[in-house]
């Protein structure tokens, strides 16, 4: 018998929060901003990895940047994952269930 704890059940709380339910009856609530900031792409780790870019220039951002960030789909991969689609246009991250069980323990609010 698996007694590893899966989802049971995603809720967007609002534009901002995703709350996902636990089988073991937790709860965290993520805020979108922070699941796109800590995506586990390849590309998302390699730049959370870089050297910071010259303090005096600007980045130039892509216009879907400029809005307010939401979570425009979400899609289970197999039984072990989600991928999310971000209104910026990044969908190429692989949240899997036990990074984001983890991930939850250690920063979400918990409910």
């Amino acid at each position: 018998m698996n007694t590893t704890p899966h989802p049971t059940q995603l809720q967007l709380v609002n534009p901002e929060t995703l709350r996902i339910c636990w089988s073991d009856n937790a709860q965290f609530d993520f805020t979108v901003r922070q699941l796109r900031e800590l995506c586990p792409c390849a590309t998302c780790r390699e730049i959370r990895g870089a050297k910071p870019t010259t303090p005096d220039l600007l980045p130039v951002l892509k216009f879907e940047e400029t809005l307010p960030l939401r979570i425009v789909n979400m899609r289970p991969v197999g039984n072990y994952a989600y991928a999310i689609h971000f209104s910026d246009g990044h969908d190429t991250g692989i949240y899997t269930l036990t990074f984001l069980r983890q991930l939850g323990e250690e920063t979400a609010s918990p409910r």
